[in-house]
This record gives C-alpha cells, sequence and structure tokens, in this order.
C-alpha cells in the first residue's frame, strides 16, 4: 500500500503547543509563589518552629519544703521517686502504647485506659499525663532498658512525701496528694501530675511548703530523643516549717490512748504553744502519697470510729462538770458569794421533770469551792436557772465558746452555745426551763471542742487572755479575746482546781513534786436510763450510747506550766477514765513522780508559793 507524504510546506496546530506552554509556565508561577510564600513570607515562623521541633521544654519540680518538731526530728520527709509519663502529641498507637504499659506493670489495661482519659481531658495536649506513679527500682530499670523503641514514654524522677511517724501525726500534718480537676482549675501553678496539700498543715501551708518550679530545655532528634539538656531556671525549694510539736510526746501520748477512741490536748498557757495534739484512731497518711488503693479506702471509710476526724479540733461533745469551771465566772460575775451554800437533797424538781445529782444522796450544804471539787450537780442547778439562758449565752460566748480558736488547721469547728433564737431557728420550738438547767451542767444542746476547752483553761492561768492555739514555731503570741472573769474569780477557780486534784474528783493527777489542778467531766450521749431504783452502769450500755469522759488538768513544776486536756469517747466516768490518762501525760512531762499517788492515803498536795495557785 503506498503511504502519502504530507506536502513540505505543511503546518501543525499551534493551539496544543500553546496550552501546553502555558501550563507549563502557571506551574512555573506556582512553585515560585509557594517558594515565596514558605521561605520569604512565613519564613521566620517556620524557623521558629523548626527550632521548636528541636527544642522542648520539662518542668523541673522542687522539692517540698520539710517539716521538723520542735527538738528538729523529721515529721514530713522528701524521697525520690520513679513515675512513668506518655506524652501524647508524640503517640503513633496509643492502644499499644498502654498495652505495653499494663505488660510491664501488671496493672490492668481498663485501668491504665481511664486513668489516661480523664487525665487528658483535665490537662493540654502537649502536658505529659503521669500514667505510673511511684515505680520501684526494678520496675523502672525494666522499662527504662526498652524506651528507645517507645519515645512517646519517659521515666520522670520526682519527690515523694514521706511522714516518718505515720499515724502519730496524720491529723496534724494531714498529706499531699495528686490535683483534682477543681484544684487545677483554681490554681494556675498547678500542672496534671502535680501533688497538692489535702489536710492538715500541708494543705494550710501549701503554697510556702510547695516551692517553685524550674525549666530545662531539651535537644531532640527526629524521634523525639534527647540528645541534650540545658537548664533555663533552676527550681526554689520551698520554705521549711518547725512546729511546737514535741514527737516524743506526741507519740508517748498516742500510745498512753493505744486502742481508745478520743484526743488529748497539751498546751503552753502562757503562749498557746501546743505541745502535742493527738487523736485516736488515726489513719497511715503515707497510703494516700501515691493514691489509695480500693482496699484502703474502704477499710478507712467504712471503720465505725472514723479515723479520718480530728476529734481535738472537728468533733463536738457536751463538756459535763468540766463547763462548771465557766459557771462560777458567770456566778461571780452576778453577785454569788463564794460562801453563798445551797442545799443539794440529790435531786431537784423543775415543772414536772426531775434532774438528780450524779451522787444519789446528795452533798447536803454545798458552797462555790465545794461545788467544783465534789462536782455538786444540783448548786448549778438551781443558780443557772436563776440566771437564764440568756446570760449563759451571753457569757460563755464572751469565754470563747461557740466560735473558732484559729488554730492553724482546717474544718475546725466552733462547738455551740444554745440560745433562745437559736432554738427557735432550729427546731421552731420555744426554750423550756429544764434546757436552761442541763446547760448550766454543760450538757444539753452544749458543744465543745477539746482545744476550745485547752485554751479556756489556759486562760485562768495567763490573767484571762484567749490565746490563739500555736502549732508553727516562729510565731508572735497571739491574743485574740479577753474571758470577763475578774482576778478573784480566775484565783478562786485554781484553787477550786487545786483542791479537786488533792481530795477531789481530779485526784488521780495528784502529784508530790508539782501544783496540780483538775476538773473531771462525765458528758452524757443518751438520757439516763434506771434499772429499778439505780441508774444504768456504764458495761451495761451500747457502746455508743455510753458517757464520754473528760478531764480538764493543769500543772506546774518548776517553771514548767502546761494544760492537759483529755476526752475519750463513749468510755464512762471522766475520774476513772479520763484521769488515769492526764496521770500518764504528767508523767511524761514532768517525770515519774516520786511519790506514787496511793489511792488508800489521803494526802494533800505541796503547797508551793506562787501567786497564781495559793490556797485560799
Amino acid at each position: 500500500m503506498a503511504i502519502q507524504l504530507e506536502h513540505d510546506d505543511y503546518q501543525p496546530p499551534r493551539a496544543g503547543l500553546m496550552l501546553l506552554q502555558c501550563m507549563v509556565l502557571a506551574l512555573f508561577c506556582v512553585f515560585v509563589m509557594r517558594f515565596w510564600y514558605l521561605q520569604i513570607h512565613k519564613g521566620a515562623e517556620f524557623a521558629r518552629q523548626s527550632v521548636e521541633n528541636r527544642m522542648r521544654y520539662e518542668r523541673v519540680y522542687a522539692s517540698r519544703g520539710l517539716i521538723r518538731d520542735a527538738n528538729g526530728q523529721l515529721l514530713a520527709d522528701n524521697r525520690p521517686a520513679f513515675a512513668l509519663s506518655l506524652k501524647a502529641e508524640n503517640c503513633a498507637d496509643l492502644s499499644a502504647t498502654l498495652a505495653q504499659i499494663s505488660a510491664w506493670s501488671g496493672v490492668p489495661l481498663a485501668q491504665l485506659t481511664t486513668k489516661y482519659r480523664q487525665d487528658s481531658v483535665r490537662g493540654k495536649p502537649f502536658e505529659p499525663i503521669i500514667i505510673l506513679n511511684d515505680l520501684s527500682y526494678e520496675q523502672m530499670a525494666r522499662i527504662e532498658a526498652q524506651l528507645i523503641h517507645w519515645p512517646e514514654l519517659e521515666i520522670v524522677t520526682r519527690y515523694k512525701r514521706f511522714y516518718p511517724y505515720r499515724d502519730v501525726f496524720a491529723h496534724i500534718l494531714g498529706y499531699v496528694a495528686e490535683a483534682n480537676e477543681r484544684e487545677l482549675k483554681n490554681d494556675d501553678w498547678l500542672a496534671l501530675g502535680d501533688n497538692v496539700g489535702k489536710q492538715g498543715l500541708e494543705n494550710v501551708l501549701e503554697k510556702t511548703l510547695r516551692g517553685e518550679k524550674g525549666c530545662n530545655s531539651l535537644e531532640v532528634d527526629a524521634l523525639g530523643r534527647v540528645m541534650g539538656k540545658q537548664p533555663i531556671e533552676e527550681p526554689q525549694n520551698g520554705e521549711s516549717a518547725t512546729l511546737h510539736i514535741d514527737a516524743d510526746l506526741q507519740r508517748q501520748i498516742f500510745e498512753i490512748l493505744g486502742k481508745q477512741t478520743g484526743s488529748v490536748v497539751v498546751m503552753d498557757p502562757k503562749t498557746g504553744a501546743i505541745r502535742a495534739l493527738v487523736t485516736t484512731p488515726a489513719y497511715d497518711n503515707n497510703l494516700f502519697v501515691s493514691g489509695l488503693s480500693v482496699q484502703d479506702w474502704a477499710a478507712i471509710r467504712d471503720n465505725p470510729y472514723h479515723p479520718l476526724q480530728n476529734r481535738a479540733i472537728q468533733s463536738v461533745y457536751p463538756p459535763g462538770s468540766i463547763w462548771k469551771l465557766m459557771m462560777v465566772g458567770l456566778f461571780l460575775e452576778e453577785g454569788v458569794s463564794p460562801e453563798t451554800t445551797i442545799f443539794c437533797p440529790g435531786q431537784i424538781k423543775v415543772g414536772n421533770q426531775t434532774f438528780r445529782c450524779w451522787k444519789r444522796g446528795g452533798h447536803g450544804a454545798v458552797d462555790m469551792a465545794r461545788s467544783l471539787k465534789d462536782s455538786c450537780d444540783v448548786y448549778y442547778y438551781v443558780l443557772g436557772e436563776r440566771f437564764g439562758i440568756n446570760k449563759i449565752e451571753d457569757y460563755a460566748k464572751r469565754c470563747g465558746f461557740g466560735r473558732l480558736t484559729g488554730i492553724d488547721l482546717p474544718h475546725e469547728k466552733a462547738g455551740l452555745v444554745p440560745s433562745r433564737s437559736w432554738k427557735t431557728r432550729r427546731t421552731g420550738e420555744p426554750w423550756y426551763r429544764g434546757e436552761t438547767v442541763n446547760v448550766s451542767i454543760g450538757q444539753g444542746y452544749t458543744l465543745v471542742t477539746p482545744v476550745q476547752m485547752a485554751v479556756f483553761v489556759s486562760s485562768l492561768l495567763n490573767g484571762g487572755k484567749l490565746l490563739k492555739p500555736q502549732l508553727l514555731a516562729g510565731r508572735p503570741v497571739e491574743v485574740r479575746g479577753q474571758t470577763p472573769m475578774s482576778d478573784a474569780a480566775r484565783k478562786l477557780v485554781r484553787e477550786a482546781m487545786i483542791e479537786t486534784a488533792s481530795v477531789g474528783t481530779a485526784r488521780v493527777v495528784r502529784r508530790s513534786d508539782a501544783i496540780m489542778g483538775g476538773k473531771t467531766g462525765t458528758a452524757q450521749v443518751v438520757k439516763i436510763r434506771m434499772v429499778g431504783d439505780r441508774r444504768q452502769r456504764t458495761e451495761e450500755m451500747e457502746h455508743f450510747e455510753r458517757d464520754h469522759a473528760w478531764i480538764a488538768t493543769w500543772g506546774k513544776k518548776g517553771d514548767e506550766e502546761v494544760v492537759v486536756i483529755v476526752m475519750l469517747e463513749h468510755a464512762g466516768g471522766g475520774a476513772s477514765q479520763a484521769g488515769p490518762v492526764a496521770r500518764k501525760v504528767y508523767d511524761c512531762l514532768f517525770g515519774v513522780d516520786p511519790e506514787e499517788y496511793n489511792p488508800g492515803v489521803t494526802k494533800r498536795q505541796p503547797q508551793v508559793r506562787v501567786e497564781s495557785a495559793r490556797r485560799r
């Protein structure tokens, strides 16, 4: 077949060629514009981002301030601990990473996943999330050897709080634990995984104890591996704190209380310094530092004796007969003579109610000093009803009851001094005469804390000053009020307390080498029940229906003067139960009495010529 050739003057179509040339030119312009945009217009920004991708920053945690007792013994220490953190922005496969962590640690994958989800919502996307706390050295070594394959994971060294005395100081120190969502929101200083003081002094002193974080810059490669580290800002360790508390005394009192439920307050009446503040039962505050297990939390939460409760400042009780120390001041202010006697037949009737004295046959004719020494209830029934609830309320509040003492611990309770208006608001009912009679002996609606009673008893010895109880050393003495008791009234009360500790209901604390004053109290929890013609005995009652046992005491040996308050829940009589505890506390303070008290021998204390304690 013949092939037909084109003529020499044939011209191909130019439209396609022009289109191709335009497309090449347009593509070239796009490349040029993009190059200009990236290298010139955005060049500085991308250069900065490049440096930031190469440089990362890490927080350097400050060491938390230490807490020591009055003798320099460590009560709250810091120990290095290892944690495993995960940075989500570097994580290619989150499920695989969490599964690997579960295999390393033995922690269930579901638990790790839940923790990650909770913390990722609370934190910022670029912040590392602490997945495992408090790794053992063996766990840390095993994980560290494989981290080259897991660039999103990092072993972090942090300080872990440690409380060497554990439950002995739990209610004073409190504990630290990981900050929750509310705390992170309210405090810009905190970041995800930070620990914060939750209770006690750890909470009150949080901002001084925690210090200031530092910062390091890290140079990393394309895989996120650290190639170099440079400090930018050094961390500033937290300020340490010293307490007035004597750790040895605190521990001894804790052992004296043993399994009893209650509290002991030891206070310097001149300065307000708290030398011991013990509550039992207690809890091991170290359990909260690394995260409380479900089992440990259930054991604490379900304990019927509530070990988390600081009974010295948070539990309120009827004061019982130690309230009479305050009532005597009211009677004297209202013009009652100390020599005025009231006959006690063992009971009185108010309306259709019978109010009994603790002594079944009565005390006979009783004056003011004897009313304290023998704790005659009828004396206070009669005079309390005579002056009425309004005057009792006003006087008690001026003596510091019904308000906070200001101690440097959170969640202190103010107690309650009842009044007509309070009852109307609370119940919608009027005030009855019998309720005034009850209040006059520290029963009924009246509620106080052991630390309030320590402040009041101290005021009897320091000229009437209501001092702030001071836990922290180096703080100035703080006077928060002045009782309305006159010098003569305070002197009479002190002398009556000496007599009570010598031959009265508080004689269990009597010593041959010191001036001792005391007043016992037994606070009813339920209405008195009669078994035939007698009162129901303590051992016949259910535990939580038994009386509370109080004793309010002070002692002076040489230049040392101290107030000791003991309150035991549902223990029975103040003299028989709280008294022996107080005596053992004074043995710790003053040493063992060289002439041990013999209950079968009646002997008075030596009378040292001290104006504040001279007998009438």
